[in-house]
């Protein structure tokens, strides 16, 4: 390996360092409910990347409808489910 490929190499291993990464034992790992850790607009914030990434990889266009039309509905704690 020449010293190029060694500094590239040394660099990646350091930015890595840098990653909030956490170790659960296995079974042990955290809920993925964030309710408790995190605010709604926080949530909000962490899905607007994913989508655009999500809509970028399947070659379709963001949806340019408004908000009151976009399809979903609200689901609240207690009320029964429809099955999908």
């Amino acid at each position: 390996m020449n010293t190029k490929d060694e500094d590239e190499r040394d660099a990646r291993a350091r930015a890595r360092s840098t990653w909030p990464v956490r170790r659960y034992r296995l079974g042990a790992e955290p809920d993925d409910d964030l309710t408790l850790s995190t605010s709604a607009e926080e949530r909000l914030a962490m899905m607007w990347p994913l989508a655009i990434t999500s809509f970028a990889l399947a070659g379709r266009p963001i949806p340019a409808y408004p908000r009151a039309a976009a399809p979903g509905r609200v689901a609240r704690p207690g009320d029964p489910r429809e099955q999908e």
